[in-house]
């Protein structure tokens, strides 16, 4: 999974903070347009977007608001666009934060670094008697460790850490195989199966990963 998205139109400033970002020790991917980031986004995924609002086509607004239907992925807008209104519509559509061009690398790393490690620092997550340990990449039930396959708990950990929301499959499939030219969608139902057996108590009844019913599965 790409660490961050770039969105930004402007090929020269996009390079120059990739060139940062990638100093940074940051898996970075950059798109000039937000068709293009959105099916970046949802074929690799990200942990998180930094986005421009003033795109061609798409713009950041709308990419935004897309995102944050499809998950909880941080979102920081940099943007040109500086009226009071344009932050509070930003910050509303579900952004995290919202820097003024231009701006400061120091200040934007510095916002990045703090995103992530709020987010993403704590390497324990624990839903009911579920424990999921994401530097281990273990899962344990009730206190016992579960067998888990790579695939398994990339699944199991991006929908506990979307929990409550619903996730389509196609989103699903994009974020966990999107970059495994050999897997077919199908395997998304099969890998939900295989997760049931192991979390569930009674798994023909799942009470942790429910099924919406025209859109895909979530976490409760």
């Amino acid at each position: 999974m790409t660490d961050i998205l770039v969105v930004e139109d402007n090929e020269e400033l996009a390079d120059l903070l990739c060139d940062f970002l990638r100093a940074e020790n940051y898996v970075v991917s950059v798109a000039g347009t937000g068709e293009k980031a959105l099916a970046l986004y949802e074929k690799y995924g990200a942990r998180l977007l930094v986005l421009d609002i003033m795109l061609p086509g798409m713009d950041g607004f709308s990419l935004c608001a897309k995102v944050r239907e499809q998950g909880n992925t941080p979102i920081l807008i940099v943007s040109a666009k500086t009226a009071k209104d344009d932050k509070l519509n930003g910050l509303l559509l579900g952004a995290d934060d919202y820097i003024e061009k231009p701006y400061d690398i120091d200040i934007l790393l510095a916002k990045i670094k703090g995103i992530f490690k709020r987010r993403y620092s704590l390497d324990e997550i624990t839903e009911g008697n579920l424990t999921l340990n994401k530097e281990g990449r273990t899962v344990k039930k009730d206190g016992t460790l579960l067998e888990m396959t790579a695939k398994e708990f990339d699944l199991l950990l991006l929908l506990v850490e979307n929990k409550g929301k619903a996730l389509s499959k196609e989103f699903l499939f994009g974020q966990v195989w999107g970059s495994d030219s050999f897997s077919e969608p199908q395997t998304l139902t099969v890998h939900i199966k295989w997760l049931r057996q192991k979390i569930e108590d009674n798994p023909k009844k799942p009470q942790k990963i429910q099924t919406v019913w025209g859109v895909g599965y979530k976490f409760i």
